[in-house]
C-alpha cells in the first residue's frame, strides 16, 4: 500500500483522530472531544499519514512548540491495520527531522515505542520521558 504524509491542517480527518484517541490511545482517553479539537487547532505543527488511493487518515502526530528551539511531540499514532509499514517512523521523520524544528530540542512522554523514538535521537531519562537534545548543543 502507498501512503502520503502531509502537514496540511485542512486535510486532517478530525473524526478519525478523535475516534483513535478516544478509544485506542492509552495515553489520553481522559480528554473530551472539545479538548482534543483544541489541541489539534492549537498545535504548532501536525502530520497526517494517508492512504494514497483513498485519502483515508491512518496516522497522526501533533507538536507544541515555542517556534524557536523547543518542541513537544504528542499523540503519535498509526491505525492498527496499517502498522508494520514503517508509518510511525515516517511520521516522526516528517515531524522532526524534515520539518522546521529539525534543530530543536524535542521531548515526549511515552509508555511504549521507545525503540522508534530512539532512532530519532530521543534518550530516556526514566521509564516515562524521553528527550531529544538540540543539534546546536
Amino acid at each position: 500500500m502507498t501512503y502520503e504524509l502531509s502537514d496540511a491542517v485542512d486535510r486532517l480527518d478530525r473524526e478519525a483522530i478523535w475516534r483513535f484517541l478516544s478509544t485506542e490511545a492509552y495515553w489520553g482517553r481522559w480528554r473530551s472531544r472539545d479538548e482534543v479539537e483544541q489541541q489539534v487547532a492549537g498545535a504548532w505543527r501536525v502530520v497526517g499519514a494517508y492512504v494514497a488511493s483513498t485519502g483515508e487518515l491512518v496516522g497522526f502526530a501533533r507538536a507544541v512548540s515555542d517556534g524557536v528551539g523547543f518542541a513537544y511531540l504528542a499523540d503519535v499514532f498509526v491505525d492498527a491495520a496499517h502498522r508494520g509499514a514503517g508509518l510511525g517512523h515516517r511520521i516522526v521523520t516528517t515531524m522532526i527531522d524534515d520539518g522546521p524544528g529539525a534543530d530543536f530540542r524535542w521531548v515526549l512522554f511515552t509508555g511504549d515505542a521507545h525503540g522508534l523514538y530512539e532512532r530519532h535521537g530521543f534518550r530516556a531519562p526514566d521509564s516515562t520521558a524521553m528527550v531529544r537534545p538540540s543539534r546546536r548543543g
